[in-house]
């Protein structure tokens, strides 16, 4: 848990790369475990959190970026222009390339694309472990003819080499910001995102014009009991005091109405019984960042 008065960075990694050059290995090596990763089919999901890494001063979230392979057909090319907007709003783009393999079609297609992007482009050059050191140099200096790389990264993500060398170079470029998600998890539970959308829905109905747009919904708490119930703590953010008050309302009764219609349908949802504690927080310019927008369903892409 970050501290108060401590800096704390967080931000959109996006993990990038043809099939079968270790992303996964690399995200499950990176977060500490096993998690759930997307398959390398298309998938309509513009951008997805992969992994969650939380750590006492910086909180990363990785992103897919579907698409990003040469496309075949028009669905694909819609896919490339999604997954090419994804890469203009995160924070660092990690190229992940296997070492053992020539530079191929595949990587040529994606530093072409990266070519247009101000994003800073790390270069992870993995399975190190695979390749004879002496043989290490050449490959660095032929893809950086390629590219200026913020940085490059040579590790075994399935040893765990050098990840801790990539994970400081992340969290250089990273800028200051809030932690998103309980230091707990590792990766995105839809339950929670389902949860945060029906709290921010009743805001939107209840509040009418006063407020909408400038709430966001984190659910920090989602604990089924023993004995079925579920405990759920979420907190919603504002931009400033007077949205605070009107959230609240008279006595807590905004707040209260607000918690009470969203616990229904959470029950109706989810088959289960709700205890909904809610609280109220302001977050002054959070609007302003792009990976909070995508990420809480402000994207107007999400909308199309």
């Amino acid at each position: 848990m970050n501290e108060p008065g401590k800096q704390f960075k967080s931000g959109f990694v996006a993990v990038i790369g043809r099939p079968n050059v270790g992303k996964s290995t690399l995200l499950n090596q990176l977060v500490g475990q096993k998690i759930a990763i997307v398959s390398d089919t298309p998938q309509t999901t513009r951008n997805r959190i992969l992994g969650i890494l939380t750590q006492p001063d910086a909180q990363i979230l990785f992103l897919d970026t579907p698409g990003i392979h040469k496309p075949q057909h028009k669905l694909g090319e819609f896919m490339v222009k999604s997954a090419k907007g994804a890469l203009k709003e995160v924070d660092l783009i990690l190229f992940v390339s296997d070492v053992t393999e020539s530079i191929g079609p595949g990587e040529h297609y994606i530093l072409d694309m990266l070519k247009e992007e101000s994003t800073p482009v790390v270069l992870v050059l993995n399975k190190i472990d695979l390749l004879p050191k002496e043989q290490l140099l050449p490959v660095i200096t032929k893809y950086s003819a390629f590219r200026d790389f913020a940085a490059v990264v040579p590790l075994s993500a399935l040893t765990g080499d050098n990840t801790e060398r990539l994970l400081s170079v992340i969290k250089d470029a990273l800028p200051e910001g809030p932690q998103y998600y309980p230091e707990d998890e590792v990766t995105d539970q839809p339950e929670r995102v389902v949860a945060a959308e029906l709290i921010r829905e009743k805001i939107f109905r209840l509040t009418r014009d006063e407020i909408p747009h400038s709430s966001v919904v984190e659910v920090e708490e989602m604990k089924t009991r023993p004995n079925g119930d579920v405990f759920l703590r979420a907190t919603i953010y504002v931009e400033r005091d007077s949205q605070k008050g009107i959230v609240i309302g008279a006595g807590g009764s905004m707040l209260k109405e607000i918690g009470q219609q969203a616990r229904i349908e959470m029950e109706n949802i989810f088959g289960s019984r709700f205890f909904v504690d809610l609280w109220v927080k302001v977050k002054k310019d959070w609007r302003n960042k792009d990976g909070s927008l995508r990420m809480f369903g402000y994207d107007d892409r999400n909308n199309g």
